[in-house]
């Protein structure tokens, strides 16, 4: 008999949920069980989990490692896939290993490239991938040097933090003044020159930001599955254009996402997006974890995080190729239930079933949710499910 298969995600995005199911789905039919820990309560992927824990606050990554080694000797964890302090755990695999768990993470020279932005610029520019041009900015001069050179050639200048991702920090500059204007609407990624380097003359210490040009779309992110003997066993690229998102294997995407995964030792799961700079395709980011949308490629067949799995264990899936690509699409919110606040959390029978990977429109009100029994049910938290365009 197969044993049943213990995963454990930590502090990983809401949107993960997704990628739980699709692991519960296998297409092995192998049974899997998930932990997950995190250090909010109200985080879905908590209710999402067989068993669930909240992390303690304020560890140092040397002590958050020995936390995790700690989780997996007490939970028999047999896959591990880090994202909170990444870098100190792939450090110490050797560990993991010997404590019996595989990580499903890149090598630790290739998460110490990808950590800070600059660097990973400079490195896949040097084995021929293009990048936009790009400033090192800590001062307020340095930023307005970089603007007025990227104004000069024509481009609209934006800043983000050298080391950060999921968007955080980015924003676009604008030298527009301060209006009512600015109050219409939502709030947008738009800021003012002049506000900015006010800010930064009155702050106690330097910034560390890339200034580049703002990119054209489509955006695409192609996501790689590599093992560790650097062989792509799947890449397929997502399209984003406004809200019309889809699939490509356009190998002007596919070429340079293949070679910085199988060159970098970005082993089992990445994500690199690339944007348009002028008419070329350059490249955007490099993320060493599976991207918040990799469940969309079930559109396409492919249920990647099992595949990922399967590798961690040394069980190769092979080379994946996608039967098939999904019609366009685009992202909507949908209802995920939360826990309670009290934790941990042990399921020891199946109460619902499980949700599909891609969650069917829901077709009634959802303002009040209560159980067969007519009890409340545990309030829905918001995720993001994918519908067609």
């Amino acid at each position: 008999m197969i044993s049943r298969v213990r995963v454990w995600l930590n502090r990983t995005y809401a949107e993960n949920v997704f990628f739980m199911d699709q692991l519960r789905r296998n297409p092995s039919d192998r049974a899997v069980e998930i932990h997950a820990t995190h250090g909010d309560a109200d985080s879905p992927v908590l209710a999402a989990a067989d068993t669930a824990d909240l992390e303690p606050e304020c560890l140092s990554p040397a002590a958050y490692v020995e936390y995790a080694l700690d989780q997996c000797a007490r939970r028999g964890i047999d896959v591990f896939v880090p994202r909170l302090h990444q870098a100190a755990i792939v450090a110490h695999r050797a560990d993991f290993e010997a404590a019996g768990t595989a990580l499903l993470a890149p090598t630790p020279e290739a998460v110490a490239v990808f950590e800070d932005k600059a660097t990973a610029y400079e490195a896949v520019r040097s084995v021929g991938v293009p990048v936009p041009p790009w400033w090192r900015v800590r001062t307020a001069e340095e930023l307005v040097t970089a603007v007025e050179q990227l104004e000069a050639d024509g481009h609209r200048a934006c800043f983000k933090p050298a080391a950060g991702a999921g968007g955080v920090g980015f924003r676009v500059i604008t030298r527009a003044p301060f209006s009512l204007l600015h109050l219409n609407g939502f709030p947008g990624p738009h800021v003012q020159l002049d506000l900015v380097v006010e800010a930064l003359e009155k702050a106690d210490h330097p910034v560390d930001w890339l200034v580049m040009p703002r990119l054209e779309q489509p955006e695409v992110s192609v996501d790689c599955l590599t093992g560790p003997d650097n062989r792509i066993r799947l890449a397929v690229g997502r399209t984003k254009n406004g809200r019309r998102r889809g699939f490509t294997l356009d190998e002007r995407w596919l070429a340079p996402a293949r070679l910085i995964a199988g060159g970098f030792g970005l082993h089992h799961l990445s994500n690199i997006q690339f944007r348009m700079y002028g008419d070329r395709p350059v490249l955007l980011d490099v993320n060493t974890r599976p991207a918040g949308g990799l469940h969309q490629l079930a559109l396409c067949g492919v249920n990647a995080p099992w595949a990922a799995v399967q590798l961690a264990l040394g069980e190769d899936p092979g080379e994946i190729e996608p039967p098939f690509l999904g019609q366009d699409y685009t992202v909507v919110s949908g209802p995920r239930p939360l826990r309670p606040v009290t934790l941990p959390h042990q399921r020891s029978t199946e109460t619902e079933p499980l949700l599909p990977a891609m969650p069917a429109p829901a077709t009634g009100p959802a303002a009040e949710h209560t159980t067969e029994a007519g009890t409340p049910a545990p309030a829905p938290a918001t995720a993001s499910a994918i519908a067609p365009a």
